[in-house]
């Protein structure tokens, strides 16, 4: 191969591989190069349509912001009402979501996980962000509820309002 194909050839990965980092507007990523974090898609304002993720889980926690809201910013001491969809890693299923339940949740993010504690701040209203948990900032080694122990979890959240 020529000298100027393998320039050729080397630009052309380096533009794809910025094209797919720029497109997924990630905020911080895990180092696991084994994970592949799931798709996100849907509108603004519906529910999220979320794909399975592959491989193992991060260990650490997963920001991606889908869609970057403009309104109020959320700190560590607001409380929030949005719409949710969680799904566990290790089954790739949806667990739970508010938006089939037709009402958004409202809480104060002091009182939530840590996964979500430290996930959340910096969003605004009108966001939609992806958090990939794991355990030890969700619900640990004893699970709770529909979730199993050790789980990862796998939240879509779009913030609605933050007060």
């Amino acid at each position: 191969m020529t000298r100027t194909k393998k320039a050729t050839l080397i630009s052309l990965s380096i533009l794809l591989t910025l094209s797919t980092l720029t497109g997924c507007g990630a905020k911080s990523v895990s180092n696991d190069a084994t994970a592949t974090n799931p798709t996100v898609s849907g509108e603004a304002g519906s529910k999220p349509v979320i794909g399975a993720p592959q491989g193992a889980a991060p260990a650490t926690l997963v920001t991606n912001d889908i869609i970057v809201g403009t309104g109020k910013e959320a700190v560590a001491t607001s409380t929030l009402t949005v719409h949710y969809t969680l799904m566990a890693w290790s089954t790739g299923q949806v667990v739970e979501s508010s938006w089939d339940g037709g009402s958004p949740a409202t809480f104060p993010l002091s009182g939530v996980i840590a996964g979500w504690q430290q996930g959340i701040p910096g969003m605004k209203e009108g966001g939609r962000r992806l958090l990939v948990i794991p355990a030890e900032l969700g619900y640990g080694a004893a699970g709770g509820g529909p979730i199993g122990p050790n789980e990862t979890l796998i939240f879509v959240v779009d913030v609605i309002s933050v007060s």
